[in-house]
C-alpha cells in the first residue's frame, strides 16, 4: 500500500474473537467492497488469538481505492466486560427497576484500563476517572449495582453523593 492511496471507504464491525471467516457479517462487509477476505479472516484470527473464542472484537476497517485494507481491532465491548464481571448472560429487562448484578468499584477500576487503550487508539483524550464513571453508568443502565466494599454494602453512586 502507498501512502497515495485514497481511502475508499471506512466502516466498523463486530467479529467474534478467533472465528473470523467469509460468512457474514465479515463477507458481506468486506465482499461487497472488493476487498481480499482470506486476507483479513487470517490476520484477524491472528490478532484476536490471546483472547477467548467467541469474544465479540470491534473491529474498524479502512478501505482503499486500490483495494487494500487497514484493520484496527479494539477491545470488547464494555458491556461485555461488565456482564462478565457480574456473572450474568444478559442485563435487566427494566433497567432501573430490576438489579440482576453487582460489580465492585474496583471492577469498574479494571474494565476502565483496558477501555482506556481503545480511547487512546481512537485519539480521544478521557481520564481513567472521568471513563470509570462512564463505565458505572453503563452498568446501571444494564441493572447491575455498582458497590463499594470499603464502605460497606452502600451502592458506589450514593457514597460518590455524599462527598
Amino acid at each position: 500500500m502507498s501512502k497515495a492511496a485514497k481511502v475508499a471507504s471506512r466502516f466498523n464491525i463486530t467479529v467474534p474473537a478467533g472465528k473470523a471467516s467469509p460468512q457474514p457479517p465479515v463477507g458481506s462487509a468486506l465482499g461487497q467492497r472488493g476487498l481480499k477476505l482470506m486476507d483479513f479472516c487470517k490476520a484477524f484470527n491472528d490478532q484476536t488469538s490471546k483472547f477467548i473464542d467467541g469474544t465479540p472484537m470491534p473491529v474498524r476497517v479502512i478501505s482503499y481505492a486500490d483495494r487494500t485494507f487497514t484493520f484496527h481491532v479494539f477491545n470488547p465491548p464494555t458491556s461485555y466486560f461488565l456482564k462478565k464481571a457480574a456473572g450474568l448472560k444478559k442485563g435487566a429487562n427494566r433497567p432501573g427497576h430490576e438489579k440482576v448484578g453487582r460489580v465492585t468499584v474496583k471492577h469498574i477500576y479494571e474494565i476502565a484500563k483496558l477501555k482506556m487503550e481503545d480511547v487512546e487508539k481512537k485519539g480521544a483524550s478521557m481520564s481513567l476517572h472521568a471513563l470509570a464513571k462512564s463505565i458505572a453508568g453503563s452498568a446501571r443502565s444494564m441493572g447491575i449495582e455498582v458497590v463499594n466494599p470499603s464502605a460497606g454494602s452502600v451502592p458506589a453512586s450514593a457514597s460518590e453523593e455524599k462527598n
